[in-house]
């Protein structure tokens, strides 16, 4: 898993030789997933972790363009399992999509189940992970998608290519950990160490052996696919004595842009080409949270080395410069240079008119818990409500006309508004806690605002949107205006991403097309938050044509 060194060119050859072979018809990659539980060492002790095939992190999983894939998840664990592929659209088949009781439940101890799906009409840099409890801190790997025959990267092709994911380690068992928070009412403890591909670096203890390093050749070109695979921390990211030059987000391309230090949220991806010109030597790749709010946060600093070739290991390598741990405004000027790169190739088609206007607010509270530390919990909500996990799947429960599961009075708009990024806000506004989601007429244009406030506190969030890209059209800082902000809007060429940071105490404008029937969730990609009920989900209904209707589900879906 450490590295991968095939260069472009012999995907090529090896394309050419499928072209051969299978003249008519995309390929069919077959996967086998076990998960099962093995001692991994880090810190100074071992202890047992879930794994994918007893790797940590798990498989990358290759496909091109185009191909069909079949992944058995064989589950020998303690834990109910169930793994998304994230950023993946999953065109008709939220059956294949992962998040546990959303679209399946899980499957159990024994069980198997097999994800089918179609690659269509992507390429670029996704992943994988475990969708239930917080069992992705260990069960995550890459999802690279190989552009179409004979179809060039609109950037110059890299010599070799890696694949950098960044993760959080925790000394106890993080699902202990997790039931000891919320039996106190309490956020969990935080991560004792950040890793590089599984690794923390050399600047922990024991960890020698456990760093990742990169071996490169003068004068070649390497394409950094880099994910945050971590789960609850905004990262920088930074080599020492090398500028990076973004090229993709979220496995869409993106006009290119240098820059000393990258800043990416859990759930996102991003692709960096990275020259390799500077006087050969070892250099330190770095990568520590971003947090802008007064909050306790594992801020040490992940490592891993560039190497280059011929180069000893006795060499002490240099370290990078990464931005201030609070630097907001370092943060909010990198997501504006952020833009698609709308060639007529890969055009943006961000929609111009607006069917449906959704204005979500992001709150925090406290519930009583009479068992509690301080006779109170935590939790989170959208628009005033914290949604409870249902018991059945909500595409099971959708499809099949059951009822009582959900319902779907998700309200558009807050059902009181007040100055949401003012002075903190500790009054209870009597949050309600509920299964309700929002019904979308297919094919009809969304535009929804992600606002942050000041219940308890300010803090910024990676929302994901499940089967969907979208463009991003517009952000600010503060509360967001309808009669203003609107008019600032870049419907040209926004990023189109699958994972969008709401800035602290800001705003975040998103539009897509409801174009994927389904059952689709939206959550916030902090763990923490997730877990909080800071999540909701669409159910865009079915259009009237052919090929617009949720597909059957497959026979080994697993039972409720």
């Amino acid at each position: 898993m450490a590295r991968v060194l095939i260069s472009p060119f012999t995907f090529l050859f090896l394309g050419i030789l499928g072209l051969i072979s299978f003249p008519a018809e995309a390929a069919i990659k077959k996967y086998q997933f076990d998960i099962q539980v093995k001692n991994v060492s880090r810190l100074c002790h071992a202890k047992p972790i879930v794994t994918v095939n007893g790797r940590f992190p798990g498989p990358t999983i290759y496909v091109t363009e185009g191909d069909r894939v079949l992944v058995n998840v064989t589950n020998h664990a303690q834990y109910n399992m169930s793994i998304h592929w994230h950023g993946l659209k999953q065109y008709r088949n939220g059956w294949a999509d992962g998040p546990a009781y959303i679209t399946q439940c899980p499957i159990q101890t024994g069980g198997s189940y097999t994800y089918d799906f179609n690659v269509t009409g992507q390429r670029g840099t996704l992943w994988w992970h475990a969708h239930i409890l917080w069992l992705r801190a260990t069960v995550y790997g890459a999802l690279v998608i190989i552009p179409k025959q004979g179809t060039p990267f609109p950037f110059p092709q890299p010599n070799e290519e890696f694949e950098i994911l960044f993760g959080e380690w925790w000394h106890a068992d993080v699902e202990e950990v997790v039931k000891r928070g919320t039996k106190m009412g309490l956020p969990p403890n935080m991560s004792d160490a950040h890793t590089i591909n599984g690794k923390p670096g050399p600047l922990f203890p024991c960890s020698e052996k456990h760093t990742f390093a990169m071996e490169v050749e003068l004068g070649k070109t390497y394409l950094l696919r880099i994910i945050n695979s971590a789960l609850n921390d905004e990262l920088f990211f930074a080599i020492a004595g090398h500028s990076m030059t973004v090229v993709e987000v979220d496995a869409v391309y993106t006009k290119p842009f240098t820059t000393q230090a990258i800043l990416i949220a859990p759930g996102q991806t991003t692709n960096v080409l990275v020259q390799a010109n500077q006087i050969p030597s070892r250099y330190f790749m770095a990568t520590r949270p971003f947090i802008d709010v007064p909050l306790a946060i594992d801020s040490k600093m992940a490592t891993a080395i560039l190497q280059y070739k011929g180069i000893p290991n006795t060499v002490l390598p240099t370290l990078p410069q990464l931005p201030a741990s609070n630097d907001t405004e370092f943060a909010l000027n990198y997501s504006k240079k952020l833009k698609s790169l709308n060639s007529q190739k890969y055009p943006a088609n961000v929609p111009l008119k607006v069917d449906r206007n959704l204005f979500y607010t992001i709150g925090f509270g406290k519930n009583s818990c009479p068992t509690c530390v301080n006779g109170t919990k935590f939790l989170a909500s959208l628009n005033n409500i914290s949604f409870a996990m249902p018991q059945t799947a909500l595409l099971q429960a959708h499809y099949f006309n059951i009822k009582g599961v959900y319902r779907t009075d998700f309200p558009d708009k807050p059902p009181t508004p007040f100055n949401y990024t003012g002075a903190p806000l500790t009054a209870n506004l009597r949050t309600a806690t509920g299964t309700r989601v929002s019904n979308i007429t297919f094919n009809s244009t969304v535009e929804l605002v992600l606002q942050d406030t000041n219940l308890l506190t300010v803090e910024s969030h990676p929302f994901h949107l499940h089967g969907y890209n979208f463009f991003v059209v517009g952000t600010g800082i503060g509360n967001f205006d309808p009669a203003k902000d609107p008019a600032k809007y870049n419907l040209v060429d926004p990023m189109e991403r699958n994972t969008v940071g709401v800035p602290t105490g800001g705003w975040t404008a998103i539009r897509f097309r409801a174009d994927n029937p389904g059952v689709w969730f939206m959550h916030c990609h902090l763990e923490l938050h997730t877990g909080w009920g800071l999540k909701t989900a669409f159910v865009v209904e079915d259009g009237t044509g052919p090929n617009q209707s949720v597909l059957p589900p497959p026979k080994d879906l697993p039972p409720c």
